[in-house]
Order: structure tokens, then sequence, then C-alpha cells
């Protein structure tokens, strides 16, 4: 640099050194935007994207689910249309868990008897010697309350394994409750379990009846199907998706990966639970046999029929079972009906590993009628 360089470069940096330093304007309180979209009364994004994604189909289904007891006799709105309802909302569970969560629970139809089992003690059943005879809505409370720790104890025992570890965990304290439900005479009434218990009259609504046990049993479906819907989006539900893809790198970043699984197991339970009443109130009576070893694995073939990536699959992969439930028979024995479940499990199992819901959205992507979907956001 030459000496008439260095001097000019001196000059400009003195002359710069004498002006005046303005400060940045201040922008008052009040004129700020919002940090969050949800402040203001306004709902939150993840809350927002739901409802946009409410769409007419959703519209034209709840339409017929509401309208179905009007074209459908008495055994169709009970023996079928309930009695999917109230399976669907236990396999909603396990999808959950496992779909979202990544954690196969052998344990839900576990959970969901323990919910029917306290029912019995709390409310009225035919063993006036051991049930208490509670309110029914107070008995139904309790109920659902205390097996939803029943869960959440469960999933603190199993979410320290992965993999074939944790479903023999939930396959083990499922047949242990099985074997101590039919031994206790004194609490569970033994291999004869509990008898009578009705469903409730509200209102002068005799819920015994098909249409009325029918709408019941939709309200806590619709109940459980948009609690979910909504959950796998909030921030609880963005994180337990990541803890099921990485759950290193979550803990890395600071989320507390036992803590989230412990509470999706509260969850699934709260969901298994409110099934188990209702199936309780479905049969009249709840046995060890409700919750034997073919029954849990039974909500885990409805789960995977209907596909573990959407909560709408728990619910279809129950109204297929149920059918083939009632209706194998006339095709087969009733001693075969398993291996018809075995058949079609299996079918759906090579030709769609996500189930019917799989079946649909392929048919769909090869007619146009939706764009490709974003793997990463295929569970939402």
């Amino acid at each position: 640099m030459s000496a008439a360089q260095w001097r000019k470069a001196m000059n400009s940096g003195a002359a710069s050194a004498a002006r005046p330093v303005t400060a940045a304007p201040v922008v008052p309180l009040t004129t700020q935007e919002p940090a969050e979209r949800g402040e203001h009364g306004e709902l939150p994004r993840w809350m927002k994207r739901v409802f946009r994604d409410v769409g007419a189909r959703h519209v034209v289904v709840m339409l017929g689910l509401l309208l179905y007891p009007l074209v459908a006799n008495g055994f169709f709105t009970f023996q079928v249309g309930a009695q999917s309802l109230a399976l669907g909302l236990v396999a909603l569970s396990l999808t959950f868990l496992g779909g979202y969560g990544g954690m196969v629970s052998v344990a839900q139809m576990t959970v969901a008897g323990v919910a029917g089992y306290l029912l019995a003690i709390f409310g009225s059943s035919s063993a006036t010697a051991i049930s208490l005879g509670w309110p029914w809505w107070l008995a139904a409370v309790f109920a659902i309350a205390l097996a939803t720790v029943f869960a959440t104890l469960v999933g603190w025992l199993s979410v320290r394994t992965e993999g074939i570890y944790t479903i023999m965990i939930t396959l083990a304290i499922g047949v242990a409750f099985f074997y101590l439900a039919q031994q206790n005479y004194s609490l569970f009434n033994g291999h004869q379990g509990f008898n009578k218990l009705f469903p409730p009259t509200v209102l002068d609504i005799d819920f015994r009846e098909a249409t009325p046990f029918y709408y019941l049993s939709l309200a806590c479906a619709l109940a459980g199907y948009f609690f979910v819907k909504l959950l796998v989006r909030a921030p609880f539900g963005v994180a337990l998706q990541g803890i099921r893809d990485n759950p290193r790198r979550m803990n890395s970043l600071g989320y507390n990966v036992t803590a989230h699984r412990v509470a999706a197991y509260a969850v699934a339970g709260l969901l298994a639970a409110v099934g188990g009443v209702l199936l309780a109130w479905y049969n009249n009576r709840i046995s060890p046999g409700s919750m034997n070893t073919g029954a849990m694995i039974n909500i885990l073939v409805i789960a995977v029929l209907g596909g573990m990536n959407r909560p709408i699959g728990a619910f279809i992969g129950a109204v297929v079972f149920v059918l083939l439930q009632n209706f194998a028979v006339d095709l087969v024995d009733r001693e075969r009906f398993n291996l018809v479940i075995g058949g079609v499990f299996l079918a759906i199992v090579l030709f769609s590993p996500n189930g019917l819901v799989g079946i649909w959205t392929q048919l769909r992507a090869r007619l146009g009628s939706r764009k490709a979907i974003n793997p990463r956001r295929r569970l939402q």
C-alpha cells in the first residue's frame, strides 16, 4: 500500500469515527407480532392443520355412521356395529402405541379386562357379595381411571426394552393377570366372573337396546379417534414419533424418552379402558375368558388388518374381524374360524404391509385422485 492510499484510508476512518451514532428505533410492544400463532385466542398451528384435514370424506363417513341404525336391523346395529366400535377403540390404543410410538404391546386387552372387572367390582353385578353397588357413572369413572394407572405401570415396566422383549413382557403381564383372575374367588369370582353387567338408563334412554348402545359406542369411538388425531399433531405426538424413529437423537436434544413412552402407555390405557367398559356392557359380563391369550392376539390381528399407520385402520380392521367372526361359520366350521382369520391376516400382510388402509391408499394413488404421500408425513 502506498503512502497516499494509507493517508486516504486513515482520513475516511477518522470521518466515520466522528460521525454520530444513532440508536436503532425502538418498536413499541403493542405493535410487535405475537411470537406464536396460538396467542390472542387463536388455535395452535397443529390444531388448525387437523381441522383443515377434516374434509368431505369425513363428513360422508360420519353421516353414514349416524344413519346406519336407520337402515340396519337390530343384529347388524348391535352385533356388528356396536361390537366393531368397542373392539376398534381397544385396537386404536395398540395402533397409537405401535404406529406412533414404535411399541407393540399385547396387553391392551388385559387393560380393557381390568376396566371391565373394576366396573363389576365397584358397580352392580350378579355377585352381590363382591360388588359394592356404586352408581354406574362413579363405577365407570373409577374403573377407567384405575385401568389407566394399571396401563401406566405396564408401560413403566416395558419401556426399558425394545422389540421382541417388549412383546414378551406385555404378554407375560397379560397371562399373569388372566391366571390371577381365574384362580381368585374373593375379588374376581374365579372362572365364573361377573354377570348381569347391564348398561345404564340415562334420561329415560335405555342403553340396553341396540340403537342407543350403538350411538353410545359411536360417541366414544369418535372421541377416541379425534383425540388421537389431535394428539399426534401436538408437540407431544411429534416428539413421540421422533422417539420412535431415533430415540438416541431425541435424547441428545433434551427430550425425556422414558417419560414420553410411559405417557404414551397411559394414553393408550385410557382408550383401552373405555373400550373395556363398552365391551363389558356389550357382553353383560366379564370373565377371564374375555382377556385370555386368544383375545389379546385378536386385538393385534385387528390392528394389523386395518393398518397401524392410520387411526381409522383400527376400526376398519374391527369391522372385518367382526364380519368374519359372524359369517365365516357359514363357510367353515366354527372350530376353524381361526384358520380363516389366519388366512386373511397372511394375505393382508403379504400384499399390503400397511393393512387395508394401505390397499385403499395404493388404489387412490393409481387412479390419480390424490398426490403422492410424503413419507415423512405418512403417519400424520
